[in-house]
């Protein structure tokens, strides 16, 4: 009896021992379970949206991490030559080229050149670049750029270039794991560009950016644009052309030949217009108001020496002012532009009303009195001329006489006869004059000139301007 309940108590004890142990393993296991439960959510959510935001997709892709990189450029670079182009001695290297246009300008037309800044890209493909990984494409910065073999392009116009260094070189590569490569870096280049000016100020140029092969021939590297529109361009109203109108651009493909091999040469042409504002104000404008104002001459008493004579001299030294600021702006060209010919044309116009004034002033000053109207003269009473031609007052009984220019008889000048060109004189209207000569009143050269100068200066201005804008 006493060994029975003994065993009984036992097996009591044993069972309530396992069930403590049973039950203090369920609540290890909860208590490990609710500690770790918000990190594990929260990792799975972080998981989710990287993944959702990086790769725009629900499926899971492995990490690759930096040692995995390392460890491929390690791969790529053990036994590399950079100083091999691809495919040496197989085939020639293919380089395919873009283009954006950042900007350009100003044009210096004085040194015949303009500035350009460019992003400027290159593609080709190399063998010995080839890795397989998870990841498509190694994006790199510049430190890569020395350890592989790039083309040797450079800019065969370009009188200064520089590559852009702040903050830190403007160079991007790209390695994909087929083994192509893109190199782009950006550029500020002062190219040359030889200006045809015969027709400053409504000239039209196109500007070209040429670059090829420094080293390599066509039977080691080809040079092709890579799309169809390999060359783009932003926004030309914040270039700074300020004097031209950007007209659009186009692409070509050349060959040059040379003693050292035959090269591929590409070319980009900028079309410029120049804009005429600000040499319509600076130039045309003051030379055309120069002229109109010589003319103010022609209604000013032939008499009124002083008046006449500054105005002449005052109009010419201002042509002669304006041709020079003119010429300030073009490079010293030996050929005549469109704006040396209009303010060459408006200096003679200006010179002319000057000369116009000297031959009248000479022919009339020095007239000569007939002797018949000498003698009638002396016969009547004393008077003191107030002006040839114009009124006489007499001295004994203060009589007015009004005489006329008709009144007065001359000889002809300086003993000269009537087969000159010019006429000045009644006495000279007989005679030769009337077998088919022309007949011209000197004393009505300003009456002619009024109509002449504006007339020939209209004319001169619409055979210009059609023929320069619309010929």
């Amino acid at each position: 009896m006493k060994r029975e309940m003994a065993s009984r108590k036992i097996h009591l004890q044993c069972a309530i021992v396992s069930i403590s142990v049973s039950f203090l393993r369920e609540v290890v296991f909860w208590t490990f379970l609710i500690a770790c439960l918000p990190s594990c959510l929260g990792k799975s959510d972080d998981e989710d949206y990287e993944d959702l935001i990086l790769n725009k997709t629900w499926v899971l892709t492995p990490k690759v991490y930096e040692s995995d990189v390392t460890l491929i450029l390690n791969n790529l670079l053990e036994g590399y030559d950079n100083k091999l182009r691809p495919d040496i001695g197989v085939k020639p290297t293919i380089i395919g080229t873009d283009m954006y246009i950042n900007s350009i300008g100003p044009v210096n037309a004085i040194n015949m050149e303009y500035t350009i800044d460019i992003f400027f890209a290159q593609t080709w493909y190399d063998r010995r670049l080839k890795f397989n990984s998870t990841m498509k494409v190694l994006r790199l910065n510049s430190n890569m750029v020395g350890k592989i073999w790039i083309p040797d392009t450079f800019f065969r116009n370009s009188k200064k270039a520089d590559a852009h260094w702040i903050t830190t070189p403007n160079r991007m590569l790209r390695i994909w794991n087929d083994g192509r490569i893109l190199y782009t870096l950006r550029l500020t280049i002062e190219a040359e560009c030889q200006l045809q000016l015969h027709n400053f100020p409504m000239d039209e140029h196109s500007c070209p950016l040429v670059f090829s092969s420094y080293g390599y021939p066509k039977d080691e590297i080809i040079y092709q644009w890579a799309r169809h529109r390999s060359v783009i361009f932003g926004e030309p109203r914040f270039w700074r052309l300020y004097q031209f109108a950007f007209l659009g651009l186009r692409n070509t493909t050349d060959l040059v030949r040379t003693t050292s091999g035959d090269y591929v040469v590409m070319s980009v042409y900028f079309d410029l217009s120049r804009r005429m504002g600000y040499f319509t104000i600076q130039t045309y404008i003051p030379c055309t108001l120069t002229v109109v104002l010589s003319w103010v001459s022609f209604w000013i008493n032939k008499d009124a020496v002083p008046a006449r004579t500054s105005l002449g001299i005052t109009t010419v030294l201002t042509m002669t002012t304006l041709s020079t600021i003119a010429r300030k702006s073009l490079p010293k060209v030996s050929y005549v532009t469109a704006m040396d010919l209009f303010v060459s044309v408006c200096f003679i116009f200006v010179f002319a009303a000057l000369i116009e004034y000297g031959t009248l002033h000479y022919f009339v000053s020095n007239r000569k009195p007939s002797k018949d109207k000498d003698k009638k003269k002396k016969n009547r009473a004393p008077t003191v001329d107030i002006r040839p031609g114009s009124s006489a007052v007499q001295m004994n009984n203060a009589s007015h006489l009004q005489e006329r220019d008709e009144e007065y008889g001359y000889e002809c000048l300086d003993g000269k006869d009537c087969t000159s060109f010019f006429c000045c004189f009644d006495e000279c209207r007989t005679g030769a004059w009337r077998q088919g000569r022309l007949h011209i009143r000197i004393t009505k050269v300003d009456s002619y000139a009024r109509i002449f100068f504006p007339t020939a200066f209209g004319l001169f201005n619409l055979v210009y301007w059609v023929g320069y804008l619309y010929l």
